[in-house]
């Protein structure tokens, strides 16, 4: 037997229950993992309270993780037994000491990249690769926007856009959030607890806004970002942590310069394992360099879940946060 985080209902964190599980041997096409590392991110909180519904309860959370290879199925050509390995997205179930994955979504570490190191960066690692090389390609010279730049994905979003060569203007909540921005290659931060967001984007582009948002903070920010955009840009819609954007008539993005919206997913754009790979090659190549560092600032035993989970609700952590198996 194997030990797991487990919800047998959707709701808070008290929900969350540390119990014995039975980890089956992996069948065709499979590998048996072992955790040493496991990553938190905010998809975590929707499968857990709902805003993600599941489709099969109980469950356990999580979509990202690194560890040892300890068995694989038939069929298995991706990887061999003591590679180690990481992964995110795909099934959820990563709050857990072992679990059966499949092996085309596993990706060999190369020995440069540890194992906390890969479990806090992967997800968020490649959701910045798709964001700003795909959705949108931020070119030299660019001014993007940036919403919660001190977060996971904000800290790893700011040095790539920076070493891609672009101006980032970032928002944070706090004081402290806002000089961990800066150390982290933000130009501009702008605190909207004390200052209108929109405004200080129009007076940093002398009136002409941004090519491209990415919010990843939903509810509270989205009008207004629209309203940072120049016309034709793109707002990249990637989260929603202070709640879902309430139904909108897209005449909208018309009267507010011909706008464009997309709501994209890391699982569409790691699809393929053509895809995974390049994706994956490309964080660790930035990692590798050293253009990109992972900050991880937090770290809890994974049978401490629920606390993590207050804890990132609170706006309490900053960087990458790792349970540790």
């Amino acid at each position: 037997m194997s030990k797991a985080i487990l919800i047998h209902r959707q709701g808070g964190p008290e929900e969350m229950r540390w119990e014995e599980v039975e980890v089956l041997a992996p069948g065709p096409g499979e590998a048996l993992i072992r955790h040493t590392a496991v990553g938190l991110n905010f998809i975590d909180v929707y499968h857990r309270s709902g805003v993600y519904p599941l489709a099969k309860l109980p469950s356990s959370l999580g979509s990202e993780g690194a560890g040892v290879v300890e068995a694989i199925g038939s069929g298995v050509q991706e990887v061999k037994v003591g590679d180690r390995v990481a992964y995110a997205g795909g099934p959820i179930g990563a709050y857990a000491e072992r679990r059966v994955l499949p092996a085309a979504r596993l990706v060999v570490l190369p020995p440069s990249i540890e194992d906390r190191q890969a479990a806090a960066m992967m997800l968020q690692g490649m959701t910045t690769q798709y964001l700003l090389r795909s959705t949108y390609r931020v070119q030299p010279g660019d001014t993007i926007l940036l919403h919660a730049a001190a977060g996971g994905v904000g800290l790893i979003a700011c040095q790539w856009a920076k070493h891609l060569g672009a101006t980032v203007i970032g928002t944070v909540g706090s004081s402290a959030k806002a000089e961990l921005a800066k150390a982290h290659g933000a130009d501009y931060v702008i605190d909207y607890s004390k200052e209108n967001f929109v405004a200080r984007v129009k007076e940093i582009t002398g009136g002409k806004g941004v090519p491209v948002v990415y919010d990843s903070v939903g509810k509270d920010t989205f009008e207004g970002s629209l309203d940072c955009l120049r016309p034709r840009g793109l707002m990249v819609s990637f989260g929603q942590s202070s709640g879902l954007v309430p139904p909108f008539n897209p005449v909208v993005l018309s009267t507010k310069g011909s706008l464009f919206l997309t709501r994209p997913t890391l699982a569409t754009y790691t699809a393929s394992r053509g895809d995974l790979l390049a994706s994956a090659g490309e964080l660790f190549d930035v990692v590798g360099k050293g253009a990109v560092k992972i900050e991880i600032n937090q770290s809890y035993p994974l049978a401490e879940a629920a606390q993590a989970h207050r804890d990132l609700e609170a706006r309490k952590t900053t960087g990458s946060t790792v349970f540790l198996v």
